[in-house]
This record gives C-alpha cells, sequence and structure tokens, in this order.
C-alpha cells in the first residue's frame, strides 16, 4: 500500500502563502519515490493548485488519507486525525501558552508531532528554515517604516519610496529598488540631522546574515562597536554614507562578578551569571535589527527601564526604529507588546508612559514585529525551504511509526526533532509536561 502524503493548506492570516514543499519537489517524490501526494486547495497560495496537480499531486479537502501531513505553522486542533505524523513549525518547544490546547490534542489522539525548528546537525544547527528570508524581508520592511517615520517627523529622506516587502513583485525588484535608493544616496546624501545614521545589527546567523544581504546594497562602511562611541561623538558629517554594527554576544552582556571574563560557552551554559551592557550602544543608534534567537534565561537585549532612562535624556537620542525580526513577545526587545502582521506592522512605544499606539506617529521608536516576514516573499522563501526539507521527506514518509521510538529508523537529524511520539513526549522533550 502506497504511503499518502499531505500538505496542509495555510489558513493562519491571509498573508501566510508559503508552503512546505513546492510542486517541482512533489513532483520528484512522485516520480522517485512512489508516493501519492494531496494538496489541500487555496486561493491565496503562492503556488496555484494547477501548479501541484501538473506536478503529479491531487487535490483534496480531506487529508484524512494522508499517513504523513507537512505544513509550514500551526495547525488547528480539530484537523488533527488518530495516529497521523505532523511536521511542521508547532510553536510549543518554549511551552508556548496558546498552543498547549493544540500539543494536548495531539496527544489525546496519539499523533506524532516532527518541529522544523528542531531538525539540526551534529553542531546543533539548524537545517530547515526560513530564517535568511525573515531577515531580507524584516529590512525591506524596517528601512520602510524608518522612511515613513523621518516623513512623520518632517525629515526628508531617501527610504521613503521603500515599499513593504510583499509590495514588490518579487525579491529582485526589491533588491533593484533597494539598489536605486543606495545610488540616490550616493548623489543627494541623507538630511544632516540624521548624521551619522548608524544601523545596530544584533545576532550574526541566518536571520542577521539575510538582513544584511538587503542593507549592503545601499552605501555601507561596517564599523565595530566599539567605534559607535568614537563616532557618533566625533559629529561626523558624512552624509553619503550609512554605517552597520553587529553585535555578538560578547557585546551585548558582562559578567555580573567584576573577577570573571566573557566566555561563551559559559555564557551558553549559564546566562544567569551575566548582565546586559547594551544601553551602552543604544543612544548612539538610529536603528536597530534583533535578529538574536533568545529565552527567558538569557538577559534582555532592550529593556523598558532602559528605554525609559534614554528618553528621558535630553537632547532625546536619535533612536526612530527598533526592526525586531525574532519577534519575543515582551521577550529580547521588552516594548515588544505584540505580534503585527504585513497589513498592519508597526506601532510606536512611548518609553515614558508605557503605552503603543498603531502606526509611526509620537514619543519613543517604531516597533515592526511582524512574526511571519518570509511570507512578505512566499515563493522565494518556500522555493529554498523545500529544497532543504526534500531529503528528509522519503524516510519522514516511509518510517514504521508503531515501534518504539528508540528502534524507529528515522534519520538522527529528525529523530531529535520528535516532540511527540504516538502521542507520549519523547526523552528530551518531557519538560514540556509542566506547562500541559
Amino acid at each position: 500500500m502506497k504511503t499518502v502524503i499531505g500538505i496542509r493548506r495555510e489558513d493562519k492570516n491571509q498573508w501566510e502563502r508559503r508552503v512546505p514543499l513546492i510542486p517541482d519537489d512533489v513532483a520528484a517524490l512522485v516520480r522517485n519515490h512512489g508516493f501519492d501526494v494531496v494538496v489541500q486547495p487555496s486561493e491565496i497560495r503562492a503556488f496555484s493548485d494547477e501548479e501541484y496537480v501538473l506536478a503529479g499531486a491531487g487535490i483534496e479537502e480531506d487529508l484524512s488519507s494522508c499517513a504523513v501531513v507537512f505544513a509550514v505553522k500551526e495547525i488547528p486542533s480539530g484537523m488533527f486525525q488518530p495516529a497521523r505524523s505532523y511536521i511542521f513549525f508547532s510553536h510549543v518547544i518554549k511551552g508556548q501558552k496558546d498552543n498547549m490546547p493544540m500539543l494536548k490534542r495531539m496527544m489525546e489522539l496519539k499523533c506524532n508531532l516532527i518541529d522544523y525548528e528542531k531538525i539540526t546537525d551534529n553542531a546543533n544547527r539548524r537545517l530547515i528554515l526560513f530564517g535568511v528570508h525573515a531577515g531580507l524581508a524584516g529590512m525591506i520592511d524596517t528601512l520602510w517604516a524608518l522612511g515613513q517615520r523621518l516623513a512623520w517627523e518632517e525629515i526628508s529622506n531617501p527610504f521613503r519610496s521603500i515599499s513593504q516587502a510583499y509590495r514588490y513583485s518579487d525579491l529582485n525588484n526589491a533588491k533593484e529598488h533597494i539598489v536605486q535608493v543606495g545610488e540616490r544616496i550616493k548623489s543627494e546624501g541623507i538630511h544632516p540631522d540624521l548624521c551619522p545614521l548608524i544601523f545596530g545589527f544584533a545576532g550574526y546567523g541566518n536571520v542577521s546574515r539575510g538582513a544584511q544581504e538587503i542593507f549592503d546594497l545601499l552605501p555601507v562602511e561596517t564599523i565595530e562597536p566599539d567605534q559607535v562611541h568614537k563616532l557618533r561623538k566625533s559629529g561626523s558629517t558624512n552624509r553619503n554614507l550609512l554605517y552597520k554594527v553587529v553585535f555578538k554576544e560578547k557585546h551585548l552582556v558582562k559578567p555580573i562578578s567584576p573577577e570573571q571574563s566573557f566566555e561563551l560557552q559559559d555564557y551558553y551554559d549559564h546566562p544567569d551569571k551575566y548582565r546586559s551592557v547594551f544601553d551602552e550602544y543604544m543612544l548612539y543608534m538610529t536603528v536597530l535589527i534583533n535578529a538574536n534567537y533568545w529565552d527567558s534565561r538569557y538577559p534582555r537585549l532592550v529593556t523598558k527601564a532602559g528605554l525609559k532612562e534614554l528618553f528621558s535624556r535630553i537632547p532625546k537620542p536619535c533612536l526612530r526604529v527598533i526592526g525586531d525580526i525574532s519577534c519575543d513577545i515582551e521577550g529580547s526587545i521588552e516594548c515588544t507588546s505584540r505580534i503585527t502582521d504585513p497589513g498592519d506592522p508597526v506601532y510606536v512605544y512611548n518609553p515614558l508612559t508605557g503605552e503603543s499606539k498603531n502606526g509611526f506617529a509620537g514619543e519613543g521608536p517604531v516597533i515592526l514585529a511582524v512574526d511571519n516576514l518570509p511570507s512578505e516573499l512566499p515563493r522565494e522563501s518556500s522555493n529554498d525551504f523545500s529544497e532543504m526539507l526534500k531529503p528528509f521527506v522519503p524516510a519522514i514518509a516511509s518510517a514504521d511509526y508503531s515501534i518504539a521510538f528508540e528502534k524507529c529508523s528515522l534519520p538522527e537529524e529528525i529523530k531529535k526533532a520528535v516532540i511527540l511520539y504516538q502521542g507520549r513526549l519523547t526523552p528530551d522533550y518531557k519538560y514540556l509536561e509542566k506547562y500541559l
């Protein structure tokens, strides 16, 4: 009997148009491995139903015949079938409260759950991800937000013409436009009140790499964190250049004990022994891009108290925009109080009152907090994601999930990402019991 693979329609919101497997890769699964593939119909998906039909897939609303179902975002609890295997970004590994009912339902139905986020190699590097495209779209949207904010302040600026990522026909179109903006900066310069215009990037992984790929299309000079203060104090008036500074862990925190020196592995193992020192840099940046992974064990990058102290100063700081691509609610950027979407992507946080309101107007920085940024580049991000996923699909679809977990023949990279097996938490994820 053939294994039937299902591909779920994404419907979390109108902006979610991505797919886990593109039609070309579905065609290869049908042709080379003999799988049957069933795809739910969708009117908004970046790849049409017709493209999947031409690839050899069937289009059906009902996925109950599918032993294995692939999706991108969370799956509604009512869609799960008993003893099936589901592969998607479940957003449960931090004990996220909103998704615990979904996890409980999967346990009741004795489902298997594999989470893309935990598919890693021997060095614990993620193998299947949208991170680069989150950075690409996030940087485009952050430049757009900066242009809109400065326009509200009645400061003429070349960023005003930049659109959100989803408004471009494709990524190449967006890049071409940003190159044009860069040429305008070279020839006309930026407003002298903005000099020196410093963009800070917190993080140096895939998300940051995508963001920097966009930013580097502009005329950019890279500086080290210890140069930020000097550059601002020098009163640089170079109007034809933007400055980029990338922060690593050693720049963000210091040991609490004066006798201790910074050690990266020690910080990973014992974050409670360190404190944030990022406020030292916040005074000098106009834009901050947050591309760091964070959980509650680690010091925050930007705190509400730190921002309140910063914006109580005279003169006011130059910080205009925080592009929080990592997007943890009240996480690394504490003033990220809620998640937004591409249709209403930003709000202004007032550090003096603690209030926030949609749009660009008011005291404090503009916060960009879109949690599904890769959906603004749906075809490009899906192409890359599917390319990473497809080598693992045959093994995932062919595995015998009826035997003991220890004997299951899943590849080790995938096995590390199995959160539920036969409805029970696997050993690495037993800690989730306290959230249930």
